[in-house]
């Protein structure tokens, strides 16, 4: 199991990361994604899925339209973990 990130490292991490924010429980980390249109935000979805599948660590998320809303937590940890921002940033490499 990976060991839980403290607060000092949480955010050190979170300020690497473009508009990510950590959520009230401070045991996730969240993004929305807007896209110009449903195939392209689908699209976006399968490459991550890919990716997520390869790290073997999966996104909590929703597709409406436009709009991909991802959530990274460690289940397994209760919390966040260096997994999560790894797999925040292969997101945000796709995202580019």
């Amino acid at each position: 199991m990976s060991a839980l990130l403290t607060t000092d490292a949480i955010e050190r991490h979170l300020v690497a990361l473009t508009d990510w924010r950590l959520d009230h429980n401070q045991t996730r980390i969240e993004k929305r994604f807007v896209f110009e249109d449903f195939q392209v935000a689908f699209a976006f979805m399968v490459q991550v899925a890919f990716c997520a599948e390869r790290l073997n660590h999966h996104p909590d998320w929703s597709n409406s339209h436009t709009t991909v809303d991802i959530s990274l937590t460690t289940h397994n940890a209760g919390g966040l973990t260096k997994k999560d921002f790894f797999l925040a940033q292969a997101i945000e490499d796709i995202f580019i």
